[in-house]
């Protein structure tokens, strides 16, 4: 039985390129059409002169290839012209796709040595790289220039990316379709930095990346880029897309592969550290949205006995008893009259109706009364002032402008709270940023931990990343009634046995 060929788009982009489509048509190895179950596909996107015309003549000329042309009647761009072929080639089932030039400016004879390692299970995109042999980009004609400032933004963006790349500047790749698939390469530019955005993306989703050498060719081929803006606009995403793994903005084209890393933020001031120390050795511990017990498995060292509440299933082992509820539901089917501790952290953030929630509780403690401790972001760090300041209020996968959230305080809006619900504010303060979860637990993010601590000292609600907060409940007064009753039942009958 022969082995299945794979299934490739050779995807041409076209633009007033008439001098050059018939050529680079031409150049395409014939041996690619016998390896491969292939198709080409030229979109032409509005050219202003003969492209369209040419590329069906072609097609009519060689009918033995398999070659289909379309026409964009608006513009879309280079990056928009891109989405359209991508699309293309995950709509009809593709193993591969391999972006050629119309322009002649990249080398169609070498484009197996790009597709081979895709074939081969060995990478998930293949880059063309002028620079990865020192000095064949100036022998092929690549304007000194361009060479210096392709250097100097790639080293950039390696650094601010963290890879290792050679260039990121060809415009000569090959992609598996099933990557492509995966990522929102829709939701990238138009225009010429669509290139560096889809780099980034394979980068984010730690997808495999293989660099090849290839020729450097520079004719007379028309230029169309504005390298400013293009230096600019490759630097700024690149800034971007790190702010937002670090989920200080937000961006849709780079929501890739980013689960919350949600860890105990230990060994410096923070949230996790303050909760953990005020409870008592030996105490009675309520976990409401406790999670993966990531806080009971410190408590029980403590000696503390741990019960857990939440939605999700927790390991075994952790929790003394485990409560699987919705926590928006507030239809809450246990007491809680015996607990020494109810930790909520980062919890009141998340519900619809917290006042209810917050009712409820206090509903099921009777006339306990033991020690609440609750975190949550505080709305009037300064980096959010700032923010609006300049007109942002962009939410994120993490922190203050966490996407779950539903409900945001200040110090003042969380006492008001409490207060209204019914809960004695016994302790407030500020809870510095978490850099060493940010930055790696370093001198540096230590130091600005230190900063952010001073800071708060002189203005808590200025500089507080989180407020940490412990309250008592007051009894509802159902249950100071039935306390009335009941005492007034044994007072009176002490007083009738005097």
């Amino acid at each position: 039985m022969s082995q299945k060929k794979t299934r490739l788009l050779i995807f041409i982009v076209a633009y007033n390129a008439e001098h050059h489509i018939e050529s680079v048509l031409d150049r395409i190895p014939k041996e690619i059409y016998q390896i491969y179950d292939y198709e080409i596909l030229i979109i032409d996107d509005s050219s202003k002169d003969q492209t369209f015309a040419k590329a069906n003549a072609y097609k009519l000329a060689n009918e033995q290839v398999n070659l289909k042309v379309l026409y964009n009647p608006i513009n879309q761009g280079y990056g928009g012209n891109q989405k359209l072929g991508y699309t293309y080639a995950v709509r009809h089932g593709f193993d591969q796709v391999v972006l050629l030039h119309g322009d002649g400016q990249y080398a169609p004879e070498v484009m197996d040595d790009l597709i081979r390692p895709l074939a081969a299970g060995e990478a998930d995109a293949v880059f063309g790289s002028r620079m990865m042999q020192k000095g064949d980009a100036l022998k092929g004609g690549m304007p000194y220039y361009k060479y210096i400032g392709n250097k100097i933004l790639t080293g950039l963006q390696n650094r601010i990316l963290g890879a290792s790349l050679s260039e990121f500047h060809s415009g000569y790749r090959a992609y598996s379709v099933a990557a492509l698939a995966r990522l929102p390469f829709d939701r990238n530019s138009n225009d010429f930095h669509f290139d560096t955005q889809i780099i980034i993306q394979f980068l984010l989703a730690d997808f495999r990346i293989k660099e090849i050498a290839i020729p450097t060719f520079y004719g007379d081929e028309i230029c169309h880029v504005n390298g400013i803006q293009y230096g600019w606009n490759v630097l700024k995403h690149s800034l971007i897309s790190q702010l937002h793994k670090k989920s200080v903005f937000y961006n849709r084209a780079f929501d890739i592969n980013q689960r919350s890393d949600y860890s105990l933020k230990l060994g410096y001031e923070s949230s996790h550290t303050y909760a953990i120390d005020a409870v008592q050795e030996g105490s009675t511990v309520l976990d409401i949205g406790a999670g993966m017990g990531f806080v009971a498995t410190e408590l029980k060292k403590k000696g503390c006995k741990v019960t857990g509440m939440d939605y999700v299933d927790p390991p075994d082992g952790i929790f003394e008893a485990f409560y699987k509820t919705d926590l928006d539901d507030i239809d809450l089917e246990f007491k809680m009259d015996h607990f020494d501790h109810v930790l909520m952290l980062d919890v009141i953030e998340h519900l619809k109706e917290p006042e209810l929630f917050m009712d409820a509780v206090r509903a099921r403690m009777g006339m306990h009364q033991p020690r609440f401790i609750v975190t949550t972001p505080n709305i009037a760090f300064a980096f959010i002032r700032l923010q609006l300041l300049m007109g942002n209020f962009n939410y994120g996968k993490q922190g203050i402008l966490d996407m779950t959230h539903k409900r945001l305080f200040t110090f003042k809006s969380l006492r008001v709270f409490f207060e209204q619900t019914g809960y004695q504010i016994k302790r407030i303060k500020g809870v510095p940023a978490p850099f060493p979860k940010a930055l790696g637990d370093n001198a540096i993010a230590r130091l600005l931990v230190a900063l952010n601590k001073a800071g708060i000292a002189i203005w808590k609600a200025f500089f507080s990343y989180q407020i940490y907060i412990e309250v008592e409940p007051l009894p509802v007064v159902d249950s100071l009634l039935e306390l009335a009753i009941s005492t007034s039942s044994e007072k009176a009958l002490s007083e009738a046995e005097m």
